[in-house]
């Protein structure tokens, strides 16, 4: 019987993945390798191929979307991961282990672990993937790096005791590993509650003290105004008002070298004296005579 011939669609995804990987690492041109990744997908299409080489298709497939990732993380757009990649498995269930675990640390790495709740939950509960050799590995990737995390303590237990692939020796260690998980973030918890508590017996002292001061301010202030409005109070207004109009006549329209400006003068500093002795006396000080 003649072989059979090799389908061009693999041989092409293939170059393709090549000059992904070349772009990507020997380039840096990340842009340019996701989109020999997306050409590289599109043309293996969403069916199955020959029999014989469907293993082959599903590694290049699965290389591709590797190399894809690494790329948009590069880029910064590690959010359209997720939506990149199932768009060429049609279902969380359908993703090779090798690109679940990639997107599983990824979104671990960018706190964002909540992105993959679901679709880590859909793939380890399928049965097909039960199977898998790496299916133990990953159920505990998925337990340390989106359950515990995100405090699901009581969905870790459900899913590490209710599968019969992990066997006892592994179920108590990853029972023992949610235990201590959930002892430190109870602690966390009361760290972060304690402050908050300590912190309105505080505020109240610190409050209280400010007022307290802010009271004895404003009585002194009161006393001060008191005080000053009282002294102003005994003042002789009228005097110096008098005085300074006496001085504005004398300066500017009386000739102090005239004998009719004497009377003025002789007035002028009278006023002046009494009312310099009124402010700098003291309040029960008789008045000055001549």
């Amino acid at each position: 019987s003649e072989p059979l011939a090799w389908p061009p669609a693999p041989v092409q995804a293939a170059s393709l993945l090549e000059e992904a990987a070349d772009l990507l690492v020997l380039h840096r041109d990340f842009a340019a390798a996701v989109e020999r990744c997306e050409a590289g997908c599109d043309s293996l299409g969403p069916g199955p191929e020959r029999c014989l080489l469907v293993t082959s298709s599903a590694e290049v497939k699965c290389s591709l979307c590797v190399v894809g990732i690494q790329a948009l993380a590069e880029m910064n757009r590690w959010r359209e991961v997720l939506s990149w990649v199932l768009q060429y498995y049609h279902g969380p269930e359908r993703l090779p282990p090798k690109v679940l675990e990639l997107c599983i640390l990824l979104y671990s790495k960018v706190r964002e672990p909540q992105v993959m709740l679901e679709v880590g939950s859909r793939w380890l509960r399928h049965q097909t993937n039960k199977s898998l050799p790496e299916y133990s590995s990953l159920l505990e990737l998925y337990l340390l790096h989106v359950l515990l995390p995100l405090g699901r303590f009581e969905g870790a237990e459900e899913l590490v005791r209710g599968c019969d692939v992990l066997d006892s020796e592994q179920q108590l260690a990853l029972c023992g590993t949610i235990c201590e998980s959930r002892c430190e973030w109870t602690q966390r918890e009361e760290m972060h509650s304690a402050p908050e508590k300590q912190q309105d017996p505080a505020t109240e002292t610190v409050l209280g003290a400010l007022s307290q001061k802010l009271l004895t301010v404003l009585a002194l202030l009161r006393r001060a105004l008191r005080s000053m409005s009282s002294h102003f109070c005994l003042l002789p207004y009228k005097k110096m008002l008098l005085a300074t109009f006496l001085l504005y006549l004398v300066v500017v329209r009386l000739d102090p070298a005239s004998p009719t400006s004497l009377p003025f003068i002789y007035k002028l500093v009278q006023l002046f004296r009494q009312a310099w002795a009124a402010v700098s006396s003291p309040i029960h000080r008789p008045p000055i005579q001549d």
